[in-house]
């Protein structure tokens, strides 16, 4: 399958943090969910994909092609949408799109004007007055008027009514009936991945723990709650993290069928969201968390 964006073995050193041996792949036509803690290294990945630092060791891909060798013939096929904006606050939004414009050889006006109609974009409202919502609108919609294939998303949704998120969502599902373009989706939102990601990415301390289909994810990940009494008879049940409370505990296992076969009506057996699996997952394997 043809590989829109490949990172094999990139370490990046910095004072105190390091990304350790990032290895990940995102074929045409999916969305990568990628998520972890604050810190984790989600940031600093991304902004070694777009070139803006220097990767130590490693090798990035993007369209097939080396994303600093390549670097203008790569990034005028990447949208970027990002939390924050970096718009002239003072312009409005279509002096913004004016300044923006030639910097793309592929940009497509009719294009814009179709995606500015579709978002209800004031085209004459300065930026500075856009809602949180409306800026980010703004963004996609020029990430999109240049035919970008690669969108890559930082916390798009952050702050965002559940109203505007779902409907940016929605965007993105549209987006992506053209199996040509993916979309690269760093969130802390979870519940936004469950809704449109088909594969979850998850760094930790930067390192790649996790990185599978999301609907493996939540087909056999489990939730499992019980008395501490279990706990200290089933010390081989390999959890992915544990915790307990003044009740029991609960714990994240990663085999829900072979627990429910094994251990039957012992233990309450519940799904797992995507949530409960970057929790517990970044606590660590074997981690013991007191939570009186």
């Amino acid at each position: 399958m043809d590989k829109i964006l490949e990172l094999v073995n990139i370490s990046k050193q910095y004072n105190g943090f390091s990304l350790k041996n990032i290895n990940m792949s995102l074929d045409r036509g999916y969305v990568m969910g990628f998520i972890g803690p604050n810190g984790a290294g989600k940031s600093t990945t991304i902004k070694l994909i777009m070139n803006l630092i220097r990767k130590d060791n490693g090798q990035i891909k993007v369209f097939g092609l080396d994303h600093e060798k390549e670097e203008i013939k790569v990034k005028e096929r990447i949208g970027f949408v990002y939390d924050e904006n970096h718009f002239y606050e003072e312009l409005t939004v279509q002096e913004m799109k004016n300044i923006i414009r030639p910097f793309y050889k592929r940009w497509d006006e009719q294009m814009f004007i179709k995606y500015a109609k579709e978002f209800n974009l004031p085209l004459k409202k300065q930026i500075k007055h856009l809602s949180k919502g409306m800026k980010m609108k703004f963004s996609l919609a020029i990430a999109l008027s240049h035919h970008a294939e690669l969108l890559i998303m930082d916390e798009p949704t952050s702050g965002l009514d559940p109203l505007v998120r779902s409907e940016l969502l929605g965007i993105l599902r549209t987006l992506l009936e053209d199996e040509n373009k993916a979309v690269f989706f760093s969130t802390h939102i979870t519940s936004d991945l469950e809704k449109i990601a088909d594969f979850i990415t998850i760094i930790n301390n930067g390192e790649i723990i996790l990185s599978k289909p999301k609907d493996d994810l939540l087909d056999h990940y489990c939730i499992v709650k019980g008395s501490k009494e279990f706990l200290k008879n089933e010390r081989d049940v390999s959890f992915i993290g544990v915790e307990e409370n003044k009740f029991g505990f609960k714990a994240l296992h990663n085999n829900r069928t072979e627990l429910v076969k094994y251990f039957g009506k012992s233990v309450v057996i519940e799904k797992a969201t995507l949530e409960d699996i970057l929790l517990f997952s970044t606590k660590g394997s074997g981690d013991y968390v007191s939570s009186h």
